[in-house]
């Protein structure tokens, strides 16, 4: 497998129509300390009121190439671009109406992704919010920073937060306000349970929260037992002694829902019937397993016993 420094790293600018993409990415690269000279590739996959302007950079090593259909971003055509350019760098500036699975499809495969911001127009945000969630939320999923800009002072910024930290615990939120000032999101997010006891038990409504955490953050719960309930799910692939245990997530709308699970390891002989709802107690231990295609929380079983479904079967954010 190539070192890390192999890969060519892609620098990826999400974001709606006329959400300040293309100002901030032309403002990195008139920054001499972002554009030294390295051949960059710059894919342009929407096109807004604001052009790209090359002669206002330190340097002029920089390919750009616009898709004007989604047909086009392919895995090939991505591919021979990059070759075709040399390039060492790729920065994407992506059409907020394309999924992010579109742009994983798409990725060469000596590329890597370096860093993500999503970039969102505060006044019409609410309105993406309401009409194209599933959207909003495959952009808030993967990024690491959210700047929202033209945010107006009338604005509050709990409503906005709210939103994001429905998907993301992890992306950096900032606010550039009308008249200039820029503001770090401080709001604090606690999570429901007591993250730092030994012994921690899960409240139906609380699970969806702290699967995202433990799959954010696994090593936080290392070694804790933890106690929860769930579904079972197993197949021929797994191996003996193993079964999945989690519940089904909806994120954002129905669509969406999915079955989230953790890795059970039961030594006890007396495994559950498959798609049986138990109450679960258990160490977690983070470490390599097959199932997850490297490292994970993996469940070692303590305890279960036979369960009423939830009230809500399907586990959510809210």
């Amino acid at each position: 497998m190539p070192d890390q420094n192999d890969y060519i790293p892609i620098y990826l600018f999400l974001g709606f129509l006329e959400a300040g993409k293309t100002k901030f990415i032309q403002e990195t690269l008139e920054d001499k300390r972002f554009n030294k000279g390295e051949k960059t590739l710059l894919l342009i996959c929407e096109e807004g009121v604001e052009e790209y302007d090359i002669s206002r950079m330190p340097k002029k090593n920089v390919i750009t190439h616009v898709f004007d259909d989604k047909s086009e971003f392919t895995n090939e055509n991505f591919t021979k671009l990059l070759q075709d350019s040399g390039a060492e760098r790729i920065v994407v500036e992506y059409n907020g109406m394309w999924t992010m699975d579109d742009f994983f499809k798409a990725m060469p495969d000596d590329t890597t992704i370096a860093q993500v911001m999503c970039f969102i127009d505060a006044s019409t945000f609410m309105n993406y919010n309401a009409n194209m969630r599933s959207l909003v939320v495959d952009k808030l999923n993967t990024t690491e920073m959210v700047v929202f800009n033209r945010f107006d002072v009338k604005y509050d910024p709990n409503e906005f937060h709210k939103i994001v930290r429905g998907v993301s615990r992890r992306a950096e939120i900032v606010y550039e306000y009308t008249d200039g000032r820029v503001a770090y999101d401080d709001i604090e997010d606690p999570l429901p349970f007591d993250v730092e006891a030994d012994e921690i038990t899960i409240e139906d409504k609380d699970f969806a929260l702290w699967y995202r955490d433990i799959m954010e953050e696994p090593f936080k719960y290392d070694g804790k037992t933890m106690t929860f309930k769930a579904l079972t799910a197993k197949n021929d692939r797994f191996p003996v002694n193993t079964y999945a245990v989690g519940r089904h997530i909806m994120t954002c709308c129905v669509e969406d829902i999915q079955y989230c699970w953790l890795v059970a390891q039961d030594d006890s002989g007396n495994e559950p019937p498959n798609k049986e709802w138990i109450t679960v107690s258990g160490r977690i231990s983070v470490q390599k397993h097959k199932l997850y295609k490297g490292k994970g929380p993996v469940l070692f079983v303590k305890s279960i016993e036979k369960a009423e479904a939830p009230e809500q079967p399907v586990a959510t954010f809210y």
